[in-house]
């Protein structure tokens, strides 16, 4: 049946015209037919398609109504559902408010009644169930308003055949009759009876409209009741899916274990790792079966006689720990109480550091204008403004995973080389705990820019980083401390931009050497991945897995850092690890979160478990008690509002007297942005990118002389200044096309491999590691000989 065609009915009952919706950016606004009824606003692409097919529907009753201008308005229920939308003029605006207000209001009336109707029904039966019985009465009150609208149809239909019977009786006679005077009577009466007649049946037909109307509505109600009532029935196959599933899991964990010699008795399930995988390629797979994946490994408690024996029976922990009671409990000994490896000594700071800086301002970032400026650009050649940054460099960062040194003091006192792993792979670990919700990116260092953190006097330990290569941007870093260990570190990042997503890989290798036992440890980074990189909140996690291997011993830590998962049942950011010798024989479980610490457990046993799910094999740790042998340094107050800096990030870009031209501190851009002042800070932050181009085509150009004959160089020259106009972009020279192997230089002189940046680091210089077997920048000495002497004539000029 149509619906009316007057473009303006009563605001009350039913509206309808065409309005201008938003779509997209690209579209705009598009003219839309929207028709207001029973309060359901639902739109159309054209007046044909209400008859089958409808674009959209917002139920008013939960909707919010706010007017933009003056032809403008917007309609959203809370959720995905928002319409802005715009009148022909102010005064259709109007109507459509009036209209949209009156039909909100009604909406939410009936659904006091119907959908509400729960608080009315307080007496049912609590054995027949509240809700159950409340559903019955408005199916019964539904079903009497049903009845009501039939016997008005029947009503209607007796009255139209009574009317027109009297009506066919009437034409009947009409037909007989010769004398004119009598046909003007029967004219009036077939009249009459044909008024009654049309009366009655428009009387009929909106009472079919009506109880079309009212079945519709309760049809649509009932649909929703029943797609709840399957959900449900869904959800709760699922759980009772995986209660079975974890019931089959500690079936067979326990049968695994049962299976150990008879002096293991009791064992429990601890904890298990659950298996993942951090590539990009099957999160989507493994998103929904995170539960269904067997554990690697399990851990159980192990026998109480193993806690009652003494040094001698500790198998190898007697040398490395002195019990003057041999009555002691083995489970309270730990790493971190071990007698042989005393705290230092309290230092008493030289300096008072400080403990604030400047509140981060609340600027406004238009993206939109920042991503137009970047078509037909390369990625990772964009400048970026400082609104996206933290007052730090990537140096500075890359010193913060000293805030943890104390893990590395204890390693280097430690008598065992397993017990000094557990502490160095707490170490890897504890690097990651700063940046959870640090989500500003770091200042990309500028060619031999370095940073210094001379914390000797204060924590015994000094460390030296400086930006080694520019493409790629490398940056090499060396720690020493007076305990005896020495870190070093080169990182170059790698990044995958995949739309929700970031996904930043650091490349190369972090080495940790002791200088009492000669042990040389080295590992590499996991990848680092924000999310909601267009819309929504930034939050950054931590998957992959790490190796740490001891090169002199063979001992080897496998970490395994969990990605994210909502359907996960393990606490997130979790990361587990296994602590082996060179014979591959399991000596220490790790556990933990990389964000808050890190537990270790010494293991008794190990056996083969039953087979899991997936035909693997699970091992069955015999434990002692775990003990904690990290945890993270709470923030300080108000961090929030400093970029949740720690304690020590906030004193990394103090000023300091005596440093180098070339430190991170007297970076005029970062000084400016940490102080508040960004719009200053941006044209600094161009101003030094836009030196260090220049600086670098001049070094170009001298490494091509070098390597070219005079007539080549000569060629090249006159090129370039003939070019030099039309090239003068930021993102590299114009002779960087004939630098590459295999390409033709002016003249066809092909040109020999030859690299276009012959920059040397200052303090560090490319070396073979013999023991790694991995080539990486080393620190060469010197600059702390230069600072005590002021000598910084070496230094470029580069801020």
């Amino acid at each position: 049946m149509s619906e009316p065609k007057s473009p303006t009915p009563s605001p009350g009952d039913t509206y309808k015209g065409w309005l201008f919706k938003w779509t997209n950016y690209i579209k705009g606004y598009q003219r839309r037919w929207f028709v207001l009824s029973n309060g359901l606003l639902s739109y159309y692409r054209t007046q044909a398609e209400m008859g089958h097919t409808c674009r959209g529907t917002i139920n008013l009753a939960t909707a919010n109504i706010a007017v933009e201008d003056s032809c403008n308005f917007v309609i959203s229920n809370g959720g995905a559902q928002t319409y802005h939308l715009k009148a022909s003029s102010e005064v259709e605006r109007q109507r459509w408010i009036t209209a949209l207000e009156l039909a909100k209001a009604k909406a939410v009336h009936m659904q006091a009644q119907s959908d509400d109707s729960g608080d009315d029904c307080p007496a049912v039966p609590a054995t027949s169930g509240q809700g159950g019985g409340c559903r019955n009465l408005e199916i019964q009150s539904t079903l009497r308003t049903l009845g009501s609208k039939v016997e008005d149809l029947n009503t209607c239909n007796d009255l139209i055949v009574k009317h027109g019977s009297a009506l066919q009786r009437s034409l009947s006679e009409l037909e007989g009759i010769r004398v004119a005077g009598d046909m003007g009577e029967k004219m009036r009466q077939v009249t009459e009876r044909a008024t009654l007649f049309r009366i009655t049946s428009n009387a009929m037909i909106n009472a079919c409209r009506d109880f079309l109307s009212l079945a519709q509505n309760h049809s649509k109600r009932w649909q929703k009741a029943l797609q709840v009532e399957r959900d449900q029935r869904i959800r709760l196959e699922e759980t009772l899916e995986q209660l079975a599933k974890q019931h089959n899991h500690l079936e067979r964990a326990f049968r695994g274990a049962t299976v150990l010699p008879p002096s293991f008795s009791n064992p429990a399930l601890a904890h298990k790792d659950k298996k993942g995988d951090a590539s990009d390629e099957e999160d989507d797979n493994e998103f929904f079966d995170a539960m269904e994946e067997p554990a690697e490994f399990i851990t159980v408690p192990a026998d109480p006689k193993y806690h009652r024996r003494s040094g001698s029976n500790a198998s190898g922990f007697s040398s490395e720990i002195g019990m003057e009671d041999q009555s002691v409990n083995f489970d309270e000994l730990s790493l971190a109480s071990n007698p042989e490896s005393p705290q230092p000594l309290e230092l008493e700071p030289v300096r008072q550091r400080r403990t604030r800086i400047p509140d981060k301002p609340n600027y406004y970032l238009n993206l939109w204008s920042i991503m137009k400026n970047c078509i037909g650009k390369e990625l990772s050649k964009i400048p970026m403004p400082v609104n996206f940054n933290e007052p730090l460099s990537m140096l500075q960062r890359l010193s913060e995973d000293l805030e943890y040194y104390e893990l590395l003091d204890k390693a280097s006192k430690s008598q065992s080389s397993l017990e000094q792993m557990c502490y160095v792979a707490a170490f890897t670990v504890s690097s990651y705990s700063t940046t959870v919700h640090r989500t500003g990116k770091p200042f990309n260092p500028l060619l031999g820019e370095t940073f210094e953190l001379d914390r000797l006097k204060e924590c015994g330990y000094r460390s030296l980083c400086e930006q080694v290569s520019h493409h790629p941007p490398a940056a090499a870093h060396h720690a020493s401390s007076e305990k005896g260990w020495t870190l070093r570190q080169e990182i170059t990042l790698a990044s995958k931009f995949r739309g929700k997503y970031l996904s930043i890989m650091p490349l190369g290798s972090i080495q940790c050497l002791f200088e009492k036992s000669n042990n040389h440890y080295s590992w590499k980074k996991v990848t680092t991945t924000v999310h909601n990189i267009i819309v929504g909140k930034l939050w950054i996690d931590q998957s992959g897995e790490i190796d740490v291997v001891n090169h002199k011993t063979g001992d080897r830590c496998h970490l395994k850092f969990a990605p994210y998962s909502y359907f996960s049942r393990d606490v997130p950011r979790k990361v587990t690890g296994v602590v082996t010798d060179k014979d591959g024989k399991a000596h220490y479980v790790l556990s933990g979160t990389w964000d808050e610490k890190m537990e270790f457990s010494r293991i008794m046993q190990s056996s083969k478990g039953e087979n899991g799910t997936e035909g693997k094999q699970r091992t069955v740790y015999q434990t002692l008690k775990a003990k904690e042998i990290w945890r993270k340094n709470p923030l300080p107050e108000g961090a929030e509002n400093m970029y949740f800096f720690s304690s020590l990030a906030l004193t990394l870009n103090e000023a300091e007297e005596g440093v180098a031209p070339t430190d991170c501190r007297r970076r005029p851009d970062q000084r400016l942005m940490e102080d508040g002042r960004w719009d200053e800070a941006n044209a600094a932050k161009q101003r030094l990118e836009e030196k260090q181009r220049i600086v670098r085509r001049e070094r170009e150009r001298e490494a091509f002389k070098a390597a070219s004959t005079p007539e080549e160089a000569d060629a090249v020259e006159t090129g370039t200044e003939a070019n030099e106009a039309l090239d003068e972009t930021p993102y590299g020279p114009s002779l960087s096309p004939y630098l590459m192997e295999g390409n033709e230089g002016p003249y066809g002189a092909q040109i020999k491999s030859t690299h276009p940046d012959n920059y040397q680091a200052m303090w560090f210089e490319k070396l073979d590691d013999p023991v790694s077997g991995e080539t990486l920048h080393v620190y060469k000495g010197g600059y702390w000989e230069a600072k005590e002497q002021g000598g910084w004539d070496v230094c470029p000029k580069i801020f």
